[in-house]
Order: C-alpha cells, then structure tokens, then sequence
C-alpha cells in the first residue's frame, strides 16, 4: 500500500470516527431532552392530581378556614351594587316564602300529632334557605354574618347598614308580592279550606306574641339559620349544602322560632284571609279573635323579631366565631379601625413580640407575688407599674406626656421611680431579678426612650 493510501485510510477512519462521536453526541443530546421532558410531564401530572384532589376532596374545611370564607363572602355582599342586591333581596324574600307556603300546606289536617307535624313542616321549609344558598339570594337574617368582615375592619358601618337596609327592604317586597300571588291561586281553599284556616292560625299566633317572647324567639332562629349559613361554608358540594341546612332550619321551625322573612309571608297571608269567612269558619274562629292580626300588628312582630334576628346572627354567632378564629390574625387591622375593641379585648391588636412579652410578665408577677418574703414594698409596686404599664394604653400614654407626674402616686420609692423615668434597666433587676428576653429587650427599648 502506498503512502497516499495510508494516508487516505486514515482520513477515512478519522472522518467516521467524527461521525460516531457526533452521532453519539446527538444520541446523548436527545437522551437528556427525553428524560427533560419526561421530568416536566411528571410534573405536570403531579400538579394536575394535587389540584384534582383538591377539588374532588369530600371532607369540609375546618372551622378557622369556614370563618375566613364567611368573612370575605361579608366583604364581597358589602361592595355589591345597589341593583343586584335589591334584585338578589326580592329573590330571597320571594324563595323564603316559598317555604313558608310549603311548610303550610304540608302541615294542614296530617293527623300526625303535634311534633310529627311541626317535624314534617320544618323539613318542607327548608326548601326556602336551600334556594338561597344553591341559587343563590340576598337574604336578611343569613346577612347578620357580614358582621365577621366588620370586625375586621373589611367593611364599614355604613357598607353594613347599607346592605342590611336594602336587603331588608327586598326581602320585604319579594314576601309581600308572593303572599299576594298565593293569594289569587285560592290556594287557601284547598281541604275545605283547610289551608287557609292553617294559615290564619299561623299568623294570628304570630302577631299576639308579647315583646319579649317574640325577641327571643327571633334571638334563637337566627342562631340556627346562621349555624345552616355556617355550615354551608364548610361544604364542599350542593349536596353537602343541602345536608348542612336540613337539620338546623327544621330544628328553629319545629320548635316554634321566629324569622324576620318569613313572617313577612305568614302574617301577610294572615292579614288577607282575616276578611275571608269562609277561612274563619273552617278555622273556627270569630272575627274579634283575630283583631290583632292587621298590619299594625305585623309591624309589632317584625320590630322584636328582626332585633332578636340580629342579635343572635351578628353577635352570638359571627362576633363569637370571628373572637374564636380571626381575632388574632385580624388584630392589627380591627384595633386600628375598632379602636373600642381594645376596651372590651385587652390584647386585641398586640404583636407577636408584644404578646410574648404580656406572659412573661404574667409569669413574672404570678411567681414573685407567690413568693412574697423575697419582695418588699418597692418591688410590689414596680411589679404593679409594669403591669399597668402593659395593659393600660391610657396610662401608657400618660407616662409618655408626664412620667414623674403619673407615678408620683404609684407608691414607688424615689429610686425607683427614677429608673423608671430614665430607663435603668440594671436598676429595675436589681428589685426584681434578672429578666429573660423578650421582657428584658422590650422593657430596655421603651425605658432607654423619652416617651414610653
């Protein structure tokens, strides 16, 4: 073989070994995009199952988790336009009363007794808060929740009046234009008048309650359609909805509660059947013994019912839940624009490190004062400044303006109220001991400053 030939074969074999490497070098590239790929699409499969079991997710949300979700449904019914909350009220008022009609007729002539029949009622009303809650409304009575956002500071006063005012108003007109449609069905004539006799005695019970009754009875029924509210928020499902109301709204119905909107069907409905003899016959009554059914005496229902309603919505529910759940994630927020709230709630709007403090201060003052022999007077009264000092904002602020002139009748020797003046902490734990952190810190950074 010539030179020429050797070296034209070694060209060849150079030149297939560069083709092997970058064949190689392709395969290789191609390897790691696949297995780049591969990882992405796991991923992705991984993302799209975590958020799969999310929404397929059966169990409810937790109590701290429904409190958040009712506060912000506040929120958003405060900031809802004039028009569709006017329309969302009429809508209630109308599907309340379509319980209230249901829970009449089922209840006419059963035979069933006395608390099988109230059962049966309160199961064929529950129709009314399901519609709202499904279809969706603006109800009075489950509106006392928005409570929860005001608290918070999310809402104003005027946002909550507004809504409550509106929907209070709609909620009446949906009643009443119901209550008259039923009227024109002649539904009442039913069962030889039966239905209408049912009805009258309804509301004529309704109106001859006295004040106070009527106020309780109102205090408890929101209580328990704002449990159904409640526990609505906490379900996941339209069925899990309907389950959450079934029990609380047929339990407030069978035992004779009181609610604001539907009272503005039954009494209504009363009203137009008092002039109807054929009703009065059938329901065996004379016409003086329906006097107080009128709508004067609507209005004297509906003024205790509805201030029982807000009551037992508002504050027995929504405040005692947001004190529960959001009060300390909301602290900051509610004792800027709550101010009084601090009044009621001492540690409403302290800091993590403000709070830490406050138990380390307990602690202190709890194990010193068990230990009297080991304080004197002076100590005890350094103990009882420090204390105020944390609790009281009012006098926190007078140490601020006047220090000398504030502790000068706080019992504490001249020494001592010296070092409280100009911050000497050395001082203050020689009276009282060595202070752990962050008392110590916090302690050093409000004396060592001219103002508290």
């Amino acid at each position: 073989m010539t030179n020429q030939d050797k070296k034209q074969n070694k060209l060849i074999t150079y030149g297939q070994d560069d083709r092997d490497r970058d064949v190689a070098l392709n395969t290789f590239d191609h390897v790691l995009a696949v297995r780049q790929e591969t990882s992405q699409l796991v991923n992705r499969l991984d993302t799209m199952v975590d958020r799969l079991g999310k929404v397929t997710a059966v169990d409810a949300y937790p109590p701290p988790k429904v409190a958040e979700k009712a506060e912000a449904a506040g929120v958003t019914k405060g900031t809802r336009n004039t028009l569709s909350t006017i329309l969302l009220g009429i809508l209630a008022g109308v599907f309340i009363g379509l319980g209230a009609m249901f829970c009449t007729v089922v209840t006419t002539d059963t035979g069933l007794g006395f608390g099988l029949t109230k059962l049966l009622g309160g199961l064929a009303f529950c129709l009314g808060l399901i519609l709202v809650v499904v279809a969706g409304a603006e109800l009075f009575t489950g509106n006392s929740l928005i409570v929860m956002s005001w608290m918070s500071g999310q809402t104003s006063l005027a946002r909550l009046l507004r809504n409550w005012g509106l929907v209070y108003f709609a909620n009446l007109v949906g009643g009443l234009t119901l209550a008259a449609l039923m009227f024109y069905t002649y539904q009442w004539t039913f069962s030889g008048y039966g239905v209408g006799a049912n009805a009258l005695a309804i509301a004529n019970a309704k109106v001859n309650l006295s004040f106070g009754s009527a106020l309780a009875r109102g205090i408890l029924c929101n209580f328990l359609v704002c449990l159904a509210v409640w526990l609505c928020f906490s379900a996941r499902t339209v069925t899990g909805k309907i389950l959450s109301i079934i029990f609380p709204i047929t339990a407030f119905v069978a035992a004779g509660f009181e609610h604001s909107i539907a009272n503005m069907y039954f009494i209504p409905m009363g009203i137009m059947l008092s002039g109807q003899s054929a009703v009065l016959g059938a329901a065996g009554v004379a016409t003086g013994d329906v006097a107080n059914l009128t709508w004067l005496g609507f209005a004297g229902n509906l003024v205790p019912v509805t201030i029982g309603n807000i009551i037992g919505g508002g504050i027995l529910l929504g405040a005692v839940y947001w004190l529960a759940y959001l009060r300390n994630d909301r602290a900051v927020e509610a004792a800027t624009t709550r101010p009084w709230l601090k009044r009621i709630i001492p540690a409403l709007g302290r800091t993590q490190q403000e709070a830490a403090v406050s138990t380390q201060l307990d602690e202190l003052i709890r194990t010193k004062l068990a230990e009297p022999a080991t304080l004197d007077q002076g100590s005890k009264a350094l103990l009882a400044v420090l204390g105020r000092a944390r609790d009281d904002s009012s006098f926190l602020a007078k140490l601020a303006e006047n220090p000398a002139e504030t502790l000068k009748d706080c019992d504490l020797t001249p020494e001592d109220q010296a070092a409280l003046t100009s911050g000497d902490i050395r001082c203050i734990e020689s009276k009282l001991g060595t202070l752990d952190e962050p008392l110590r810190t916090w302690l050093t950074a409000r004396l060592s400053q001219e103002k508290w």
